[in-house]
């Protein structure tokens, strides 16, 4: 099966499994309106995607990975919902459509943004494809790469950093948090979710996320620069506007996209202990720094 199939067969089931979480739930009409519209409107679904990509890699079955790809895509939603506020970087646009606020109002996006939050740890908790003690660690993994020692970390490192020029490990560092967190947690959990993971191989896929992670947060201020607001599906040069440092403005357009294809072949190496089960990780680590929005 080629990648682009195994990708709109993953995006399916997770869309449909995040359907009939958000039909079963009982709440107010113009709640459950902000968080279908800010989680069913497309999106790449790359953490999702990566979730059954890992579970793949060892030897999983699709179903088992249901439950933690969807969780993992409420919170990459709730993250944007609240990045996208008014006190946060006031976007207008998320994948092309007016951002949650704007479609709804700002009171409504934050509690759009926490029930998704919740709801990702129900759907983790409630997940009959995996024992107790897998849950268990899935929700430690999946809470902390959301966290204060994780995204949200790295989001308020960001804040505070505007209008400041950082150093590259003061970069690096702020988007191992804010990015790479949830990327590696992605990869941890589709590991787990296979029921064959052992030490090893976990290790293999901690070190494939932990470049993933970076190339694609490289791979976006790349983006920033050479792509248009249409093709991104958000605003282009917002992080310049904002005076965000950035890895182009660090080490060069040039510098960084080198710097993209060192982790790039950082990551394929890593998976070579999996074996050939591996190849759609191998494939998705090369549409990480191809990709155009």
């Amino acid at each position: 099966m080629s990648l682009t199939t195994a990708i709109n067969r993953w995006r399916s089931r997770c869309d449909a499994t995040l359907s009939q979480w958000l039909e079963a739930t009982d709440s107010d009409p113009r709640l459950l309106d902000a968080m279908r519209y800010s989680t069913l409107n497309g999106g790449k679904r790359l953490r999702p995607v990566l979730v059954y990509a890992a579970c793949s890699a060892l030897g999983g079955d699709d179903e088992r990975a249901d439950g933690a790809a969807t969780a993992v895509e409420c919170i990459h939603a709730y993250s944007l919902i609240h990045d996208d506020l008014p006190a946060m970087d006031n976007d207008d646009l998320r994948r092309g459509q007016p951002t949650c606020h704007k479609a709804f109002d700002d009171a409504t996006a934050i509690l759009a943004g926490d029930a998704l939050q919740a709801l990702a740890f129900e759907i983790l908790a409630s997940d009959r494809n995996q024992s107790a003690d897998a849950r268990i660690e899935m929700l430690r993994i999946l809470a902390q790469a959301s966290g204060a020692r994780g995204m949200v970390g790295g989001q308020a490192v960001d804040i505070a950093a505007e209008a400041q020029q950082q150093s590259l490990e003061q970069l690096q560092r702020m988007h191992s948090l804010k990015t790479g967190a949830l990327i590696s947690a992605s990869v941890a959990l589709g590991g787990l979710s296979s029921g064959h993971a052992d030490q090893d191989a976990l290790e293999a896929l901690q070190q494939y996320a932990a470049a993933i992670g970076l190339a694609f947060q490289i791979q976006d201020d790349i983006l920033d620069i050479e792509s248009s607001t249409a093709e991104l599906g958000k605003t282009q040069g917002a992080d310049l506007a904002r005076g965000k440092s950035t890895y182009p403005a660090l080490l060069g357009l040039d510098g960084a996209k080198q710097q993209a294809a060192a982790l790039h072949h950082q990551a394929v190496a890593a998976l070579a202990p999996l074996g050939e089960r591996a190849d759609y990780l191998r494939q998705l680590a090369d549409y990480i720094i191809q990709r155009t929005y």
